[in-house]
């Protein structure tokens, strides 16, 4: 469980990292883009490549990044109005 948290939050930083969007994101921000980045890529890309605690990070961290920019779309958007 711990380890699961700790690769989410390095996936989500690294996703924050790839779409200049990190510095707005908290750490358990990080965690959760990751988890659910995780769990979208794999969806969507199947489980290939290396794995740390049960994620493929590769497909891991494609899917965090259109997490997180479909996600700074919808805030950047909200934020405008």
């Amino acid at each position: 469980m711990i380890w699961s948290l700790i690769v989410g939050a390095i996936i989500g930083a690294v996703a924050g990292a790839i779409t200049n969007r990190g510095e707005s994101m908290g750490w358990i921000s990080n965690i959760i883009a990751g988890l659910v980045g995780s769990a979208i890529g794999q969806g969507i890309l199947g489980h290939w490549g290396p794995s740390l605690a049960g994620m493929a990070i590769i497909p891991s961290i494609i899917g965090a990044v259109i997490l997180v920019l479909i996600v700074s779309a919808i805030f950047g958007i909200r934020a405008k109005r």
